[in-house]
Parts: structure tokens; sequence; C-alpha cells
């Protein structure tokens, strides 16, 4: 078959007619560090494509098992939903001293660049360049095939000052290689502007999650939400406010308690989800007040359960709050969301004064008067539930998965790898 095509040039792309194909499908290999519970159903969409032949390099191979340790969660996680199904995958053996996804040389692969120009893919998509191997793969690919980027950075907290300059320096020779990036929101867009990736190289695939998953589970969630909250002597009356996730300083949760402790009204609940390193520093803070219930670790089979039991999702994070995908769960619940400006979705997803409250990261007066109305003001509370639903339905596993295979079919391959 003939079709048109392109190949690098510049910062851009150039046009070429009328170049043969052997067969029109894309071959696309995606590099990540390990299984994660957000990208697994956008590669399952990607691999179900007739116009794509996927795979998956997974660089953490001690990650293949399933378990892992999480140093923020501060234990061993396994997620009970599947994470390898519906797609060709690949464990690359990782010869890491001490191997893991939170440092730069926890992850070492001496065979990546070979087996993934083996493979002789037309475009590779990497997932995060802060690795060894990741980075060392962008510059030796680079030129060579089409190189597409995946991240959720952004500049909210950018410093300034000798380690700055030296930042942008590194962060724009690094993009500097690519050929596009698909940028996750307005936030990211920008960051990615700012380290040099121009306008025709940004492609909009939007930061998603299963919604599907929370908004219709074939399992009787409002049954199990119902008996939870008897379990837990919560009055239907009361309004749950729910923070899941880590405990870890970043989140903010310290303001987030003292906060809820100033709340005039009684009329209302404060769940606090998750684990980590100052769990038993919040638990303290929090005591001689009942109204705030800690709930161990919840694996993601009970996600859906627990936003069916909340009414408002805070995220009230200070800094280095990339995107936020719990807010995306929480609002294909049908939930309204209260979060700091500090965190990466706030432009895209919560509308003040819509859905519910961007309040400043220190504001403690912002975020007392935000839960209070929620609290006081049901009618409000339920219109801000509904605007959930309606803004989150464009922000789709299915609208991601289109935008990139559509691209990726648009940008056609210039020179295919051969041994």
């Amino acid at each position: 078959m003939t079709q048109s095509t392109t190949t690098r040039s510049g910062s851009g792309f150039q046009k070429i007619e009328d170049r043969s194909e052997v067969d029109g499908v894309r071959r696309v290999a995606i590099v990540s560090s390990h299984p994660i519970q957000y990208n697994a159903p956008l590669f399952r969409y990607l691999a179900s494509d007739k116009r794509l032949k996927v795979k998956v390099y997974y660089t953490w191979s001690q990650s293949e098992a399933g378990l892992k340790y999480d140093p923020e969660f501060r234990r061993d996680i396994k997620w009970d939903i599947p994470l390898l199904e519906g797609y060709d995958f690949e464990f690359v053996k990782n010869t890491a001293r001490k191997p893991g996804s939170d440092h730069f040389w926890g992850i070492v692969n001496p065979d990546l660049v070979p087996k993934v120009l083996a493979w002789q893919p037309d475009v590779v998509i990497v997932y995060g360049w802060n690795f060894y191997s990741h980075l060392k793969l962008i510059r030796e690919i680079a030129g060579k095939v089409l190189l597409g980027f995946r991240g959720d950075s952004h500049l909210l907290s950018g410093r300034q000052g000798f380690k700055s300059i030296l930042k942008r320096k590194l962060l724009r020779w690094i993009y500097s290689k690519i050929d596009f990036a698909y940028y996750v929101g307005s936030y990211n867009r920008s960051y990615f502007a700012h380290y040099g990736i121009q306008p025709e190289q940004l492609v909009f695939v939007p930061h998603a999650v299963d919604n599907k998953r929370f908004r219709h589970n074939p399992n009787n969630l409002e049954e199990l939400a119902f008996q939870w909250k008897a379990d837990l002597g919560i009055k239907k009356s009361e309004t749950i406010f729910l923070y899941a996730g880590k405990f870890i300083q970043k989140k903010n949760l310290f303001f987030l308690i003292q906060s809820f402790n100033k709340l005039k009204t009684t009329d209302a609940k404060l769940i606090m989800v998750g684990s980590g390193i100052l769990e038993k520093v919040l638990k303290k803070v929090a005591e001689g007040n009942e109204n705030i219930i800690f709930l161990d670790f919840q694996n993601q089979s009970m996600m859906p359960v627990l936003y069916k039991m909340a009414d408002v999702f805070v995220l009230p994070s200070r800094m280095n709050e990339t995107w936020g995908l719990g807010i995306n769960e929480a609002m294909a619940s049908g939930k309204a969301i209260i979060c700091s400006d500090q965190v990466g979705c706030a432009p895209d997803l919560v509308m003040n004064g819509g859905n519910g409250f961007v309040v400043g990261s220190e504001d403690e007066e912002g975020m007392v008067k935000a839960m209070e109305l929620l609290v006081t003001d049901k009618t409000l509370l339920e219109q801000y539930k509904k605007a959930s639903l309606e803004i989150i339905s464009d922000w789709s596993i299915e609208k991601a998965y289109k935008k990139m295979a559509d691209h990726i079919c648009s940008v056609a391959v210039g020179q295919k790898i051969h041994n």
C-alpha cells in the first residue's frame, strides 16, 4: 500500500509523499518502569487497535511478580486488579545494585536498547526520563526512530538558582532528542514548552483513569458503602470528606486535619485512608476529634466503594503533586472536589464554584470556608457532584487512547530500524 509519511526535520516534521510501507500497521514500543494501575487500561486500548502493534517494555524487572515495596506507603504493594492483561509486554533484566523506581540508578538495563531496536519499532514512547536506562535509550535512539515522550511534570514547584539553571539546560537537551510529547493537561503543556518543545510537537492526551470502573461497577457498591458507613457509625445526614493516598509530607495532611478541626459544624466526618511515614503523628494530631476516622491502606478493588462512601474528595498537597489521579477517580464516582492550588490537575478538572474549590496550600481560612459551605448547603453539594461527572466525561481512557492512537497513525514512519 502507499501512504504519505514524515521524517524528523529540526524541531518538527517534514512531509514526504507516496512512501511505500509493508502493511500500514504502526509498531509501537512503550518503555515504562513497572505496571501501573493507571497505565494498564491505556495500553490495553492501544493494543486492541488494529492499526497498531504494541509492545510494552518494563524496566524494573523485579516488579514482575507483582509485589513491590513502596517506600512512601511503607509496605509491600500488590494491586488486586489485572495490570498485565490485554497487551504484549516484556520485563527487561534490571541489574541495578539497588533496584527500584524511586531513584535514578534504580533502573539499569544493559539489554534495553538492543531489545527495543531488534523489535523494529516505528515509534518508541518513553514514560519518564529520570532513570539511567530511560535516559540512555532516549540518547541512543534519537534520530533513528520516531521518539515520543509521556510525563506529567509541571513548573509549580520550580526553584530559582544555580541548580535550576543546570536543570533547565539538562532538560532542554533531553527534550531536544524527542519528536513529540503527549502532554496530560495545561500545566504539563506549559512545562514542556518551557523546556523547548515546540507547539507542533505537543499532542494532548488527557490524563485519565478507567472512569467506568468507578461509575459503573458490577458489584453492589452502594450496598457495600452503606454497610461500611454503618459499621463506622456514620450517620446518613453527615457530609463525608475523604482523603485517600500516602501519608507523606507533600500531601499537606496536617493542614487538612487542622482545617477540619476548625469546622463550626459537627455534622461532618473526615476519613483518612492510607499509610506512610507520618501515620502515627497524624493520628496523634487528630486525637480528641471523634469525627476523624483513619482507615488502613485499601487495594484497588475497594477504592470504588470508598468513593461511594464519600461526598467530597480532598487533595491539599503543597508541592510536587504532578497531577492527582485520585481526583479523576473521585469525579468519575460523582464527588465534589477540594484541592490546593499546587495540584497539577486543578486548572483542568476543578472549577471554583462549578464542581468544588481550589484553595491555597496554606490558606487555612479558605479551606475551612470551602468545607463548611459543602456541609451546610446540601443543594450546592449535589450540584457539584453532578458537575464532576459531566467534566470528567471528557477525561476518559477511551478519549486518551484515541488521541494517542490517531496521532501515531497520522505521523507515519520515516525509517525503520534494521539490524
